[in-house]
C-alpha cells in the first residue's frame, strides 16, 4: 500500500468527498468538505483489540501534519503491543486533563473570592439583596457618603467590628446619631443577608461582625435611642410661623428688584405647611399626591394605599374649611399639572424630601457639618427664617405638624381611637374583630378634622 504523501493529499478535490484514503499501519482517512469550499481528511487508526474492531481519531489534515498523525498512529500500535487500549487511555487523558483545568479554575476563582472586598458586596446586595421604595437612593448616598470611602476597599474576610465601630463613630463625632443608626441598621441588614449566601458565607466564617456592634455604647450619651420625638408646636409658634411666612412673602413681593431680594419659601411649600397641621398626613404623602384625587367640591382627598407608608390602607380626608382654602391656593398655582405638589421639570411630583430640607434649609442653627461646624450647603439656603420661639423648644420638622395636629385635636376631646384613624394609623386588636367590623368612621372623621380647622382658624386669625 502506498505511503500518503503532502502532494498527494494537496491533489485532492471537493469532488473526491467521501472517498478513502490508506497507508500501511492501519492508517486511513475519510475525505470530506469544509465550509470554505475545500477538503479536510479525517485519519483513525484501525486496531483489534479484545476481538473487536476499533477507530481511533489521530488528527485531521489539514489543520495536523502527515507527522503528527503518524506520531498518534505509532504510539497507539505500541499501547496496543503492550496490551492497552489506546482508546480507554486517551479517555483518561483528557479526563486527567480536564480535571487539571477545572481544579485551576476552581484555584482561580477561591482566590478571587477571597479578596471579595466591601465595595463587592454592597454591590451585589443593593443589586439583590434589598429593594426600597425610593429604587434604593437613599443607601446609596449613605453609604458612598460614610461606609464605602473608609471600609469598601478592605475584603470582607478581613472587616472586623473596630472597622464599623470607627465608620458610626465617625458619623456620631459630627453629631449625626440619627444617621448613625439608620447606619447600623443598613449595615446589619446587609451582613444577615451576606451570611446566608455564598461566597460572602464562606467569607464570614469568623461570624458576622456586626452582631458585636453594640450602638448604645457609639451614639452621645445624651441621645435617644428610641428616637421618641416630642415636639409640638404651640399656638403662639403656630401664629408667630404665619406672621413670618406673609411677611418673607410679602417684602419679596414689594421689592423692586426681586432678583437681589431674599426669596421666601415656595408658595407650595407654604400652601403644604397648612395642609400636613389641618390633616395630619405625612410629607410624603403629600408630596406625591395628585389632583386627580383632590375633589374640591366635595372636600375630599383621596390617598391611595401605593402613597402611604408602609402601604398600610387607603384614607379618605375629609378636607375642613381651613384645609380646602390651602388646597384651591395650591390649585391656582399647580393646577394645570397632573400633580398638586410637581417636581421643576413637570415630570413627576415633588421629591419626598423636598419639603423637609427646604424647612431645614431655614433652621440652620441646628444643622452640622461633617467637622461640627455650622452646616453650610451650596446652592441651598443657609437661614434662620423658620426658627420659631426663639429656637427654645429646638428645630421643627413637617413630622411635627403631623404630630401638632393630632395633639391639638386630642386637647379638642376628639377620641383617641378617631385620631389614630385620621392618622392612618394601624390599629391595636384583634384581627378577628378588624375582619368583621367594617364602619369606616367618616363622619367622626369629618368632625375630628373640622374641629381641627376651626381651631387652626382661630390661632392663626384665617379667614376663609
Amino acid at each position: 500500500m502506498a505511503k500518503l504523501t503532502q502532494r498527494g493529499l494537496e491533489a485532492i478535490t471537493p469532488t473526491q468527498v467521501g472517498v478513502v484514503v490508506r497507508e500501511d499501519g492501519n492508517l486511513f482517512g475519510r475525505v470530506r468538505a469544509t465550509a470554505s469550499g475545500g477538503v479536510a481528511i479525517s485519519f483513525y487508526y484501525r486496531f483489534r483489540f479484545e476481538g473487536k474492531l476499533k477507530d481511533l481519531s489521530c488528527g485531521t489534515w489539514p489543520g495536523d501534519s502527515l507527522a503528527s498523525i503518524r506520531t498518534v498512529r505509532d504510539a497507539a500500535r505500541d499501547k496496543v503491543s503492550a496490551g492497552v487500549n489506546p482508546a480507554i487511555d486517551k479517555k483518561i487523558v483528557r479526563h486527567e486533563m480536564q480535571t487539571e483545568v477545572a481544579q485551576k479554575l476552581a484555584s482561580i476563582e477561591a482566590a478571587r473570592v477571597k479578596d471579595l472586598t466591601v465595595n463587592d458586596l454592597f454591590t451585589e446586595w443593593i443589586t439583590d439583596g434589598v429593594r426600597r421604595k425610593d429604587g434604593n437612593a437613599m443607601l446609596k448616598r449613605m453609604f458612598e457618603a460614610d461606609v464605602l470611602p473608609a471600609i469598601g476597599a478592605i475584603p470582607v474576610k478581613d472587616v472586623a467590628e473596630h472597622h464599623l465601630r470607627g465608620v458610626l463613630r465617625a458619623m456620631v463625632d459630627r453629631g449625626v446619631n440619627r444617621s448613625a443608626v439608620i447606619q447600623r441598621n443598613s449595615l446589619t441588614q446587609m451582613f444577615a443577608w451576606a451570611r446566608k449566601r455564598q461566597p460572602w458565607r464562606k467569607l464570614l466564617a469568623d461570624g458576622d461582625p456586626m452582631e458585636l456592634i453594640e450602638i448604645e455604647k457609639i451614639v452621645a450619651p445624651e441621645y435617644d435611642l428610641d428616637n421618641y420625638r416630642d415636639r409640638v408646636l404651640a399656638p403662639d409658634e403656630i401664629r408667630e410661623l404665619r406672621v413670618a411666612l406673609d411677611r418673607m412673602q410679602a417684602e419679596y413681593d414689594a421689592a423692586p428688584n426681586k432678583r437681589l431680594a431674599a426669596q421666601p419659601l415656595e408658595r407650595t411649600t407654604q400652601c403644604g405647611i397648612w395642609i400636613m397641621l389641618s390633616t395630619l398626613c405625612r410629607v410624603g404623602e403629600m408630596s406625591m399626591a395628585r389632583w386627580e384625587h383632590v375633589d374640591l367640591a366635595t372636600s375630599e382627598w383621596f390617598l391611595p394605599k401605593a402613597n402611604v407608608k408602609d402601604n398600610v390602607a387607603d384614607l379618605m380626608v375629609y378636607l375642613s374649611p381651613f384645609a380646602l382654602e390651602q388646597f384651591k391656593q395650591l390649585h391656582a398655582l399647580t393646577g394645570h399639572t397632573e400633580w398638586c405638589f410637581p417636581n421643576h421639570a413637570g415630570t413627576g411630583h415633588l421629591d419626598v424630601k423636598s419639603i423637609s430640607k427646604q424647612l431645614g434649609d431655614r433652621q440652620v442653627t441646628f444643622k452640622k457639618s461633617r467637622d461640627g461646624s455650622p452646616r453650610v450647603l451650596k446652592n441651598r439656603r443657609n437661614d434662620n427664617t423658620l426658627i420659631l420661639a426663639g429656637g427654645a423648644s429646638g428645630a421643627w420638622t413637617p413630622h411635627d405638624l403631623r404630630r401638632t395636629g393630632a395633639t391639638m385635636m386630642q386637647q379638642l376631646g376628639v377620641a383617641l381611637d378617631i385620631i389614630d384613624r385620621c392618622q392612618n394609623h394601624v390599629l391595636a386588636g384583634s384581627k378577628v374583630r378588624r375582619h368583621y367590623m367594617h364602619h369606616d368612621y367618616a363622619e367622626e372623621k369629618r368632625a375630628a378634622w373640622a374641629a381641627l380647622g376651626e381651631r387652626l382658624f382661630a390661632i392663626s386669625a384665617i379667614l376663609t
